[in-house]
């Protein structure tokens, strides 16, 4: 039988749709069977799998009012998981089921008949705390709760605890919760570290590893309907989902090599090291590739990088499938950056031993 995972967090923007999509595509790729489900009015996760939510005659809404099985709505998508598709409709649903015996049990039960057909089930629970996010929960054996890493985002986690609280005692006493997902991540900053020790501290809840990081490449892969994990495969958010689809599945970490690997090595470091070629996936035209990880939080500058004179560098979030371009593009030397994620320039091998050497000398 399927392990279903619900993705809650009644605040809007902070990653839920992103996280079921990515999470979805990278248990996919591990060869599992996966369906999500899209509870959310709003239809964002259809929408991001490259659906029409205005174009579609059926929807999750018509399973839960009872009108149709939910095998008769599932669609396959491009990245190879099934869809019980949102539209608009399901506005209206939570009004229906209020006056309905048992209506918190409406989709546990319409899932019961399609469930054994798959390894994990992801449901995307609306930003509320109403019947449609207390129905994904009483579905649910596990619920994940994605965390935009900033004061003003966390003070809803207590309220949402208290919902999986009632649900236990009510509805569903085998969920558990799986953990806090940090993410728009930016390791950069005190305040994102702080926020994770926080929440942790206070509501004795497991903070889940690795962070996502905050990437543009998160925003542009909904426009093309794909998860970041074929847009964007080789990027630090992409490897962040995949650690987190392995975890899930009960296996080790992503292993260092192959597609993207110098990245994940990157973000995986503890102090600053060079990856030399042989690392690397494919050659650079330019000579070297060097990869910075990890400074604490310290200025390049201040490690007597200034005007080295490399041809191009990416900070925080590499694809090297695309070349050295993600968000935080540098200027033409490493000065000014501050670390905290992978830094990746190209250039000539002079410049790459100026770097060796400012290294050195600064004893990292």
């Amino acid at each position: 039988m399927a392990r279903v995972l619900a993705v809650a967090n009644q605040k809007g923007g902070v990653a839920k749709t992103t996280s079921v999509s990515s999470l979805g595509a990278a248990l996919t790729e591990l060869g599992q069977r996966v369906l999500l489900v899209d509870l959310d009015p709003q239809a964002c996760l259809t929408f991001s799998l490259g659906l029409d939510p205005d174009a579609l005659e059926l929807s999750v809404h018509d399973v839960l009012l009872g009108r149709l099985s939910a095998g008769l709505v599932l669609l396959r998508t491009a990245d190879g998981s099934d869809l019980l598709p949102a539209t608009i409709e399901l506005a209206g649903c939570e009004a229906v089921l209020l006056s309905r015996t048992g209506r918190e049990h409406v989709l546990r039960l319409a899932l019961a008949e399609i469930i054994d057909d798959y390894d994990f089930v992801l449901v995307d629970c609306p930003p509320s705390l109403g019947v449609l996010t207390i129905n994904g929960l009483t579905a649910a054996d596990e619920v994940v709760i994605p965390l935009q890493c900033e004061t003003l985002s966390h003070r809803g986690v207590g309220q949402l605890l208290d919902t999986v609280h009632d649900v236990r005692r009510l509805t569903n006493p085998r969920l558990r919760v799986r953990g806090v997902l940090p993410t728009l991540f930016d390791g950069r900053t005190a305040h994102s570290r702080a926020v994770l020790a926080d929440v942790a501290a206070r509501y004795q809840i497991r903070v889940l590893e690795p962070p996502v990081a905050r990437s543009v490449r998160f925003a542009e892969a909904p426009g093309i309907g794909r998860s970041i994990l074929t847009t964007a495969g080789r990027s630090k958010g992409a490897h962040a989902y995949r650690e987190h689809a392995r975890a899930i599945a009960g296996l080790g970490p992503v292993p260092l090599s192959g597609p993207g690997a110098p990245a994940l090595l990157a973000a995986r470091r503890s102090r600053v090291r060079l990856i030399g070629e042989e690392d690397l996936d494919e050659p650079s035209r330019t000579g070297e590739r060097l990869v910075v990880a990890d400074l604490d939080d310290v200025p390049l500058d201040d490690v007597g990088l200034d005007d080295v004179g490399l041809d191009s560098v990416a900070f925080d979030g590499v694809d090297l499938g695309g070349g050295l371009v993600d968000d935080g593009l540098a200027d033409d030397g490493l000065a000014g950056n501050r670390g905290g994620g992978a830094v990746v320039g190209t250039g000539s091998a002079k410049a790459i031993r100026q770097v060796r050497a400012a290294l050195s000398r600064s004893g990292r």
